[in-house]
């Protein structure tokens, strides 16, 4: 009996731990869940408040005009002072300025389109087979950077070729001209020291030789042929392999920018958060502007002519403040939330990654800070790789914001 009497106030004892720790897992619940609450209202209280149409529509307004702007600049800065000395393509700014911008095209393609696209693949409203069960982005991304070589490739082999029958037609031309006895025109002083037109493009193409780079001299930007003359060269060896290279540099290059300024512009065209928008302005600003100068400088080494550059340059600046007014137009019917806007969303952004990322590495990274010129100037090289750092580390900053 008497154990009886012991026992239980232990089991009442137990019976009141039970209760208070239930209790007590009841008010932790309950705080819990009231936090869980307070935390959500409080965001659905400030995505409401960032949403107000008339305050995103003005927002956008003054993302076109500064999109556009910093656009033109930056595309107009290489191309109007290719012919002044401190911005000419054989300029050590220019080379600076160039490293700059690779940075943020290559910070572009890795930080801010990929993981993007990436997103917009995986996202849970799409089905899980397949668009879960394979990495997509990243294999769009390295499809398109292959493909992008081979572009290259192809489209460099056809200049040659084209390069080449103009140079034969040159030569027999400048040969009948000079069988027939006439004396043709004469470029440069009326005396006998100029060279005939007719011949020039002849002159280039028996001229023509291989150089090793072992054999260049670091100080000096000429070459002195065995035959007893000189051909002077910029930093990228203009010769004519050299100019066919930049104009599919080019050419590839505004096509992979081009593709993915028109998804920003829609994705902010459409949104109506104030508060999305306005870092977005500054950070694509920026973008633009340096995007622009990476493929000005290209469009420049090309040598393509004032209407050929002309109208490429227009093609860059628009692009991203179109893609803005078209999605601004379609925003009450476009959900960008919607299966299809997702994955045709995602493809392009992977797409863009895989070109912009090529393009950076190979074509404005590898080509320049491989060259003869960087590898002869110690200050030069430093500038460089500071320049090139500086923009990727400043453009992968921006992805806080944008």
């Amino acid at each position: 009996m008497s154990s009886v009497e012991d026992i239980l106030p232990l089991i009442e004892l137990k019976g009141i731990t039970e209760n208070s720790r239930a209790s007590a897992g009841s008010v932790l619940q309950g705080v819990s869940q009231s936090m869980a609450n307070t935390t959500r209202t409080s965001h659905l209280s400030a995505l409401d408040s960032c949403r107000d149409e008339g305050t995103a529509f003005t927002l956008k307004m003054v993302a076109i005009a500064a999109i556009l702007f910093a656009g033109a600049c930056g595309i107009a800065i290489p191309l109007v002072g290719r012919k002044r000395r401190f911005l000419g393509t054989d300029s050590n700014l220019f080379v600076a300025v160039k490293a700059f911008a690779a940075g943020v095209i290559l910070a572009t393609g890795f930080v801010h389109i990929l993981p993007d696209a990436t997103l917009s693949l995986t996202d849970p409203s799409l089905p899980e087979v397949p668009w879960h069960a394979f990495p997509f982005s990243g294999f769009i991304a390295m499809m398109a950077a292959l493909v992008t070589l081979l572009i290259e490739f192809v489209g460099t082999q056809y200049y040659e070729r084209k390069q080449e029958k103009e140079s034969k037609i040159a030569q027999v031309d400048s040969v009948d001209v000079l069988e027939s006895g006439t004396a043709p025109k004469v470029f440069g002083e009326e005396g006998g020291g100029g060279m005939p037109i007719v011949g020039i493009h002849a002159h280039a193409a028996q001229h023509r030789h291989s150089h090793p780079q072992d054999q260049e001299a670091c100080s000096g930007n000429k070459r002195v042929h065995p035959h007893g003359h000189s051909h002077s060269l910029d930093i990228y060896d203009g010769n004519e392999e050299s100019v066919m290279r930049h104009v599919v540099v080019s050419q590839v290059l505004e096509l992979g920018i081009v593709s993915h300024s028109v998804i920003i512009g829609l994705s902010l065209g459409v949104s109506e958060n104030a508060c999305t928008i306005t870092p977005l302005i500054a950070a694509l600003s920026f973008h633009q502007f340096f995007e622009g100068f990476a493929l000005g400088g290209c469009i420049s080494q090309a040598q393509f002519n004032i209407v050929h550059a002309s109208i490429m340059a227009c093609f860059f600046a628009i692009t991203t403040p179109l893609g803005i007014a078209v999605g601004t137009g379609i925003s009450t019917i476009y959900d960008p939330e919607s299966p299809k806007a997702l994955i045709v969303e995602g493809i392009f952004d992977s797409v863009s990654a895989g070109i912009l990322i090529y393009m950076a590495l190979v074509d404005l990274i590898a080509a320049d800070f491989l060259s003869k010129r960087l590898s002869c100037n110690t200050r030069l090289q430093v500038t460089s790789y500071v320049s090139l750092f500086l923009g990727a580390g400043l453009m992968s900053l921006l992805a806080l914001w944008a």
